[in-house]
Parts: C-alpha cells; sequence; structure tokens
C-alpha cells in the first residue's frame, strides 16, 4: 500500500544529502552536473547517490564484509528498492529525492534493478570469456546508468530508438575506461575486467596485470581494448544532438571529461599499471568553462563544439 509523498521539507532534506554525495564522490561528474539546469542537477544527484550506495555495497565493503554478507546486504538492498518504489523510505535520506526523481523524470524502475543485477555479477566474481560477457556487465553497471541520464535530460518522442542506442552507448564507453584506467586497482582485488580472449589473442595473462608487468602484449591487449572504446564514444556521439538543448554542455562535458582520460592513457602510453590515469585540474576547469560558456549562451542547434580529446587541446 502506497504511503502519503514526502513533505516539501523532508524532500528538501532528501535532495541535500544526494548533493552532498555527489559533491563529495562523483569526482569528475560532479561538476558536470552543475551545468544543468537545478531540477535536473538535483535529479542527477539522486540517482548517483543511488549508485554510489550500490557500488559500495560490492566494493567498498570489500574489507569489512566477506562475500556472503555482501550478498545479503545487496539483496536487502533490492528488497529496498522495491519498498522505495511503492513509497516506503524507511528511514533513508537517499529514497525520498531518489524515488521523486524516477516519478518526475518517468524512469523505467527496471534499470535500477538491472544495475543491481551487475552488482551482483561483481560479487559472483564473474569470469569475462567474451566480449558478449563484457558487454552485459557493462549494460547493467552502466550502459543502464545511460538510460537513466537520457530521460533526465529530456529526448523527442520520434527520436527514442536512437537516442536509446546512442545513451547506451556513451554508457558502455565510460565503463571501459573504467575497466582501463583501473586495470591495477581492480587485479589486485582478483577482478579482471578484459575478455579472456582478448587476453589469450595478445599473450597477456591476469598475472602480469596483479604484478604490473607491462610488456608487448599487455601494450597490445589494452591498445586493442581502448580503441574498442573509442568506437563506442564515437557511436555516443550523436546523442548531443537528440537531447534536450538544456542539457547539453553538461553531456558535452561529461563526454569530454571521460575521454579525455582514454585519450591520455593512449597518450601517455598506457601507464595504467603504475599509476592512475586522471586529466589535470587545468584541463578539467577549461572543459567546464567551456561547457558553462555552452550553457550561458545558448545551444539551441544540434552541433557542439569539437570535444578537446579529438584535436588534442588542452591536453599534454
Amino acid at each position: 500500500m502506497s504511503r502519503p509523498a514526502p513533505g516539501p521539507r523532508e524532500l528538501a532534506r532528501s535532495y541535500r544529502y544526494c548533493a552532498a554525495v555527489a559533491r563529495r564522490q562523483a569526482r569528475n561528474f560532479y561538476y558536470s552536473f552543475l551545468v544543468l539546469p537545478r531540477h535536473k542537477r538535483r535529479a542527477f544527484c539522486a540517482i548517483y547517490a543511488f549508485l554510489r550506495h550500490s557500488d559500495d555495497i560490492s566494493d567498498s565493503l570489500d574489507q569489512q564484509h566477506d562475500c556472503a554478507s555482501r550478498r545479503r546486504l545487496l539483496a536487502a538492498w533490492r528488497q529496498r528498492l522495491v519498498r522505495a518504489l511503492e513509497g516506503d523510505y524507511g528511514d533513508s535520506l537517499l529514497l525520498p529525492a531518489f524515488h521523486d526523481t524516477i516519478r518526475r523524470f518517468a524512469i523505467p524502475p527496471q534499470y535500477f534493478f538491472e544495475l543491481i543485477d551487475g552488482a551482483e555479477m561483481d560479487l559472483a566474481g564473474f569470469h569475462f570469456r567474451s566480449f558478449q560477457d563484457l558487454y552485459l556487465y557493462c549494460h547493467r553497471v552502466a550502459g543502464v546508468v545511460g538510460l537513466m541520464c537520457l530521460h533526465v535530460f529530456g529526448f523527442s518522442e520520434a527520436d527514442r530508438e536512437e537516442a536509446c542506442r546512442r545513451a547506451e552507448a556513451c554508457g558502455i564507453a565510460f565503463q571501459l575506461t573504467n575497466i582501463l584506467r583501473d586495470l591495477r586497482e581492480d587485479a589486485d582485488r582478483g577482478r579482471i575486467y578484459l575478455p579472456e580472449e582478448d587476453l589469450a589473442r595478445y599473450g597477456c595473462t591476469p598475472q602480469q596485470l596483479h604484478s604490473g608487468c607491462a610488456d608487448d602484449a599487455y601494450y597490445g591487449v589494452v591498445r586493442f581494448e581502448a580503441q574498442r572504446a573509442f568506437g563506442y564514444y564515437k557511436e555516443a556521439l550523436p546523442l548531443l544532438g537528440l537531447i534536450s538543448a538544456d542539457c547539453r554542455p553538461a553531456l558535452w562535458a561529461m563526454i569530454a571529461l571521460y575521454g579525455g582520460i582514454l585519450r591520455h592513457m593512449e597518450t601517455g602510453g598506457f601507464p595504467m599499471l603504475r599509476r592512475r590515469v586522471e586529466l589535470s585540474d587545468m584541463e578539467k576547469f577549461q572543459i567546464l568553462a567551456r561547457a558553462w560558456w555552452m550553457r550561458l549562451h545558448g545551444n539551441a542547434g544540434r552541433a557542439c563544439p569539437p570535444l578537446p580529446w579529438q584535436s588534442g587541446e588542452f591536453l599534454s
């Protein structure tokens, strides 16, 4: 049975909580949220807070809980999602804003259940024999996030099919970037996301990723995966012309930031086994300054400025 909707004060408190989570933990993405109109920025923070909590159950709690206990925590979180969709938030500071966002932007709840399915794949220690296996994982933990965000961005019903395809590709591109950036860190936790067939093709072993041994086999496989990721960025780029004009600067900034990380990996010789690759503060500032310029001067057309990492602009 549905419960009364939260009052304005409770809802405002929940949105403030979600904004604090995003500001503290979203790192690159939070600053692109700031370019959004206020009501959409609040929605992105609420979605991010849900995603962050889901991810923390399978990742950040590794040292405190064994696999079985994390499975129970994730199952309990799934049930909390079911109850939240019925209007029962318990004592959660996160869920009122999260549910309000789902209703306001008509986001299909199935996306959030699929995301939890992806977190469960991490707990299962899933081995990715082929890219088809990896794609399923990427779809669940990132492709559906692109679809969630698409509903907040806004799009024409006439463009639905193409917009959904491009939004999922954007999520896949971001996740492949994450996988490459975090190769050593994930390997140290016993998680190898690169498909076994790709590792075998280039003669690279999981042990090399764990030990930090960068040889020709390592460089071969990571170059291959980077080009695959760039392919998904290319597929995602037309999404900029399919979403509402008031959100194009923010999406442009997200793609510029994450694609820039991937380009840095490439131009830096794929040093991911030695250090985590990031954009400099100056590069981030320049990207976000341009996004703000786009918002302040309007971007009614479907064309957006070239991305910095496509031309080498900003990148050292």
